[in-house]
């Protein structure tokens, strides 16, 4: 049993998850991983619940069938609008024993321990903000030292990433716009949650339009941290984890396309697969 490839599964509608896998790889270097990424499709930030729900979890199901005992959604449209059915609905038929697990609670439980006065803002996709999955979860897992959630939906930040203009002058221009809409909300924000995996990479261009006394987090690290912790909780799951080290990847688009890409994101070559969703 414990030769079988049973590695951590981690799904994204595009590239940002990887910037969440990178993550894994750093604190989890001993793991198995599959990366999943449903390219061909993305981005999911503009589509339906209904569409969201039934794409992730056709996802789930084939990281399912890959050998995966434990999937990750890396991708916060997925979390916001598939992940309680998910859990709630469909686990107890597919599979009692495996777990799907979010990106947004761990990034609002951390929370805590940045924010100093409980103002923060949330930067996300218009599917994202849409959810209001945020400030119903600030509210529910914060333990009461969050007093006020702005959001911000950033709809040109994922294609201006995709298509590396990350350094382009229009790129500054709607970081901008985005950031001076979300500090006009609320001058008083002292935190600032990345609610899209991709928007770490725009890092160096966000702190350029946000004040220094203000904290910018991170959903890899947060995601990455909580993780280790709940393996450390549920040993039995940790077991079902096989550990080589082998990390494989696959993509619903063309695989050059995806390689290609995804070194920007991982700063890494890698090969991957094709695979279909159904």
């Amino acid at each position: 049993m414990a030769s079988e490839f049973q590695p951590i599964g981690v799904f994204d509608s595009g590239y940002g998850g990887l910037t969440i896998l990178k993550e894994f790889l750093n604190d989890l270097p001993g793991y198995d991983f599959i990366y999943l990424g449903d390219n061909a499709r993305a981005p999911y930030g503009s589509r339906s619940f209904e569409v969201v729900y039934e794409y992730t979890l056709q996802a789930v199901n084939k990281l399912f069938e890959m050998g995966c005992h434990l999937v990750i959604l890396a991708c916060n449209t997925a979390s916001a609008k598939a992940l309680r059915n998910i859990q709630q609905n469909d686990l107890p038929l597919l599979d009692p024993d495996r777990r799907v697990l979010g990106v947004i609670r761990p990034a609002v439980e951390s929370i805590g321990d940045f924010t100093r006065n409980g103002h923060v803002g949330i930067l996300g996709t218009v599917g994202t903000v849409l959810s209001n999955s945020y400030p119903i979860e600030l509210e529910k897992w914060a333990g009461g030292k969050v007093v006020k959630t702005s959001q911000e939906a950033c709809p040109i930040w994922v294609p201006l990433v995709e298509n590396n203009e990350i350094d382009s002058p229009g790129t500054e221009y709607f970081v901008a716009k985005n950031l001076r809409n979300l500090l006009s909300a609320d001058p008083e924000i002292d935190s600032i949650i990345l609610g899209c995996t991709h928007y770490p990479l725009l890092l160096p261009v966000i702190r350029k339009f946000v004040p220094e006394n203000i904290q910018i987090l991170e959903q890899g690290k947060l995601v990455s941290a909580k993780l280790v912790e709940y393996l450390e909780r549920h040993p039995e799951m940790d077991k079902k984890c096989s550990k080589s080290g082998t990390v494989k990847y696959y993509t619903t688009e063309n695989v050059e396309v995806f390689e290609k890409n995804a070194t920007t994101f991982l700063g890494q070559s890698i090969k991957s697969e094709k695979v279909l969703l159904k």
